[in-house]
């Protein structure tokens, strides 16, 4: 913690002439452009798996038609399928793991009032007018929401939103490339067949994930809990990262 304080207490000096009191500030939206740049090759091998996976969902749906009421060999011939095309389900979950350390240091670093036995002086820093240890709860009892404290979250939930809007427009887009795994269009396949199961030519929808794509493209708007419950250190990281990733998901996915 020391260490990674010390980092944080240079760069801030290295900025100092560009960004005065807040130059601390300007430092962790560059440590975060740091990390996400260490961990971009794991977003392009997911953005890489994603497509893998769609390339696969006729397959995927046939094999659901075929072992659809045996899940054991339904999961067996799902992963087969996965590990001879190469493609990981988990990929797209790696980026979101990897930058969580970062995330938790930056929390825990503005969170002591003491870091190896003494006083911790980032939180004597700003941006603008809100202490980057502070969270909003103290910026609603200090000079209330629009107070200057209060103005900087507001900016930092502006922000969120705009950019979970366009996270929503990508995630639809997203899903309605993949709408096999929703069960769209299950139910649209014949059935008039004197004696035959119409529905054996349609697609088998996956339990529950009719109801995890319509929460899906919402998830992004939640950032904004936790943009009101972690120091704004943190949080600055949080919006930092969350922009860069739906910027980078938008290049990705062309």
């Amino acid at each position: 913690m020391s260490v990674f304080a010390s980092l944080v207490e240079q760069l801030a000096d290295l900025l100092q002439p560009l960004f005065g009191l807040s130059a601390a500030a300007a430092a962790i939206v560059l440590f975060t452009a740091l990390v996400r740049l260490l961990v971009h090759p794991l977003s392009r091998a997911a953005a890489r798996g994603q497509k893998a996976r769609a390339r696969l969902q006729p397959r995927i749906a046939e094999l659901r038609r075929r072992y659809g009421r045996d899940p054991e060999k339904l999961q067996r011939a799902l992963l087969d399928l996965h590990t001879r095309e190469k493609v990981s389900p988990l990929a797209g979950i790696l980026p979101s793991l990897f930058q969580l350390p970062a995330f938790f240091l930056l929390f825990s670093l503005f969170s002591n009032t003491t870091i190896g036995g003494r006083p911790n002086e980032l939180l004597g820093h700003e941006l603008f007018t809100a202490p980057l240890g502070g969270r909003w709860t103290d910026a609603l009892g200090d000079g209330g929401p629009l107070g200057g404290a209060g103005l900087v979250y507001a900016g930092l939930f502006a922000v969120v939103v705009a950019v979970a809007a366009f996270s929503y427009r990508l995630t639809k887009r997203s899903m309605a490339a993949n709408a096999a795994l929703t069960g769209a269009g299950a139910g649209a396949g014949g059935r008039g067949g004197s004696g035959s199961r119409g529905s054996a030519a349609e697609p088998v929808a996956v339990p529950g994930m009719g109801a995890v794509a319509k929460v899906m493209p919402f998830l992004s708007f939640f950032t904004l809990v936790t943009v009101a419950v972690v120091p704004l250190a943190a949080a600055l990281y949080v919006v930092t990262s969350m922009a860069w990733g739906v910027v980078e998901r938008a290049a990705l996915h062309r």
